[in-house]
C-alpha cells in the first residue's frame, strides 16, 4: 500500500518479502547482521489477525525476542532489531515506522562501531552463534511454542539470564574412538553431514559443522555407546587420519 500510494520512506531499506513473517528464521535476522546490515526489521499482521491458522505472527515475535536477548548476549544494541505488526492497508503507518526505525539505525551508527566491538569480532560472534541456531531452537522449543498475549509478558519472556545460561551450557559431541565401530548409522543420521568415516573406519566429528542437535547421540546403539556428550570442557582433539582404520578382533592375525 505505501508504494501504490508513493508514500516516501527510508530509500535504504531493503524489502524482502515472505509468505508469512513467522517464515523469518533466526537464522535469516543473524545471518542478515553477518553480511553487514546495520538493522533488521520484520513486518507483519497485526496480532490476532493472521492470515493463516499457524499465528506465524507469534512465531515472529517470540524469535525477535529471542534474538535480542542473544545480541545483548554478545555485545549488539538489540534496538537494532525491531518487529511491528500492521495490516496491509497501513501504508502510512508502515512509512512512518520505516523512517522512524531508519533514523534509529543511522544514529547508532554501524555494526559494532557504536558498540565497541571489532568489526571482525562482531563477524565472528554472529558466526558461531548462527552454527548454533538449531540447538537453541531445539533448547527454547516449549517457550517457542507457549501462547504469548500480554505485551506485559514481552519484555521478561526470555531473561538475560537464561540466555547466559543457555550458552554456558552448549553441549558438543565427541566420537570415543576406542568404542567407535564404524557402523555408519551416525554418519548417515546427521542433518549437515558433520561425521566423516566409512565401513572399517573410527568416525569423527567435525567440530566446525556440528550443530549441536545431538542426532548422532541418539543413533549410536546403546550397546557401542561411543557417542559422548561433553559440557564445560574443551572437546579431545580428533584421532589422526593414519589411525582411523578399525581393525575387526576376528581378522586380526
Amino acid at each position: 500500500m505505501a508504494g501504490v500510494s508513493r508514500l516516501q520512506y527510508a530509500t535504504e531499506a531493503r524489502l524482502i518479502r515472505v509468505m508469512c513473517s513467522g517464515r523469518v528464521d533466526l537464522e535469516f535476522i543473524l545471518r542478515a547482521f553477518t553480511n553487514g546490515m546495520d538493522g533488521v526489521f520484520i513486518a507483519g499482521c497485526r496480532l490476532g489477525e493472521c492470515n493463516y491458522i499457524t499465528h506465524g505472527n507469534y512465531h515472529a515475535l517470540k524469535l525477535v525476542l529471542l534474538c535480542k536477548r542473544i545480541m545483548e548476549h554478545i555485545g549488539l544494541n538489540p534496538e537494532r532489531l525491531r518487529v511491528e505488526f500492521m495490516s496491509s492497508g497501513e501504508g502510512i503507518l508502515f512509512a512512518q515506522v520505516m523512517n522512524d526505525f531508519s533514523k534509529k539505525v543511522k544514529d547508532l551508527g554501524p555494526l559494532g562501531k557504536s558498540d565497541d566491538i571489532d568489526e571482525a569480532d562482531v563477524k565472528s560472534k554472529l558466526e558461531e552463534v548462527t552454527t548454533l541456531v538449531p540447538y537453541i531452537k531445539m533448547a527454547k522449543r516449549e517457550k517457542l511454542e507457549s501462547p504469548l498475549e500480554n505485551e506485559a509478558e514481552y519484555e521478561g519472556f526470555f531473561t538475560r539470564e537464561e540466555i547466559d545460561e543457555l550458552f554456558s551450557e552448549v553441549v558438543s559431541y565427541y566420537i570415543d574412538p576406542e568404542k567407535c565401530q564404524a557402523c555408519m548409522i551416525c554418519r548417515r543420521r546427521c542433518p549437515v553431514e558433520a561425521i566423516t568415516g566409512g565401513k572399517n573406519q573410527i568416525h569423527v566429528i567435525d567440530q566446525a559443522k556440528c550443530i549441536k542437535c545431538g542426532t548422532c547421540f541418539e543413533a549410536c546403539p546403546p550397546r557401542f555407546g561411543a557417542v559422548q556428550k561433553i559440557a564445560g570442557e574443551p572437546v579431545p582433539a580428533p584421532i589422526p587420519e593414519e589411525k582411523r582404520t578399525l581393525t575387526r578382533k576376528g581378522k586380526q592375525k
